[in-house]
């Protein structure tokens, strides 16, 4: 039976000599629904209409070259022998943690350009950013990657998952972990929890903090079960990170309460 699963196939449609591939076709829907939640919301919390769509004129562009970058820099020994290959990200190979580094500077330096509070952006999109996240991965599962190790099909069958995935998590052989599935489910709840976190009326900058806590504990314990991590030397560059980013968000949080940083309310209208 398994000789006769054949993958999804990554191509949408063809212009001419031009392929469109599925997983760039994801990756926008995600960025496109993330800006539009992100506009409705600002617009709610008293931003300027135009702040969110020329912010992510630049965000998106140095995001996906950021990620790029990050992914390139950890697989240099691959692609020193195949440059023509480092521009070609429909074909998967972009670090999640290079584009959030990418769009945090962004933000920082466009909101200091604007004189808008950095918090009061990052804590509108963050609901945005871990939603985008979420239907993003499934980019991964049409290329058929950023999958765990094998596992048998009761497997995944015993996890009552569609056959449509568990025949697409059948590369070369063998089955293997959908991480992608378990990221995006983790994601998703994530965007749950700040739209429920956006009523209790958090302090400036906490939303965000939270969204970072919660990616991050999920992205460490779900890389641990990744085939294709990026490595420095013999440790897991997305588990370090991941840690990192735990302990710094809660302490940046810690921090702004103690020193009355964050006085200023995400409910509130005033003080942009």
């Amino acid at each position: 039976m398994n000789e006769n699963i054949q993958p999804l196939n990554p191509i949408a449609f063809s212009l001419g000599p031009i392929e469109v591939h599925w997983y760039g076709i994801i990756i926008g829907s995600g960025l496109a629904l993330a800006l539009f939640l992100a506009i409705r919301e600002g617009n709610r919390r008293g931003l300027p209409k135009d702040i969110f769509a020329d912010l992510m004129l630049w965000a998106i562009p140095i995001a996906i070259i950021s990620a790029r970058i990050y992914y390139v820099i950890f697989e240099w020994k691959y692609y020193v022998n195949h440059p023509a290959e480092i521009p070609q990200i429909w074909n998967g190979g972009i670090a999640i943690h290079g584009a959030l580094i990418g769009s945090v500077i962004t933000a920082l330096v466009f909101a200091k350009k604007r004189g808008i509070s950095f918090w009061k952006i990052v804590d509108i999109a963050a609901p945005s950013i871990i939603l985008g996240q979420a239907i993003g991965r499934w980019g991964n599962f049409m290329n058929q990657e950023a999958h765990g190790g094998e596992v048998t099909r009761s497997f995944l069958e015993n996890l009552h998952l569609p056959d449509f995935i568990i025949n697409q998590m059948y590369i070369n052989g063998a089955y293997y972990h959908p991480t992608f599935l378990y990221e995006s489910v983790w994601d998703f709840a994530g965007f749950i929890l700040l739209i429920l976190l956006r009523r209790v009326n958090l302090r400036r900058g906490e939303l965000f903090l939270s969204y970072v806590i919660w990616y991050s504990v999920g992205r460490y314990y779900i890389e641990g079960l990744r085939t294709d991590s990026l490595m420095l030397g013999s440790m897991r560059m997305a588990q370090m990170i991941s840690l990192a980013l735990i302990v710094g968000a809660a302490a940046i949080l810690l921090y702004r309460r103690q020193k009355k940083l964050a006085d200023a309310h995400y409910l509130d209208q005033a003080n942009l």
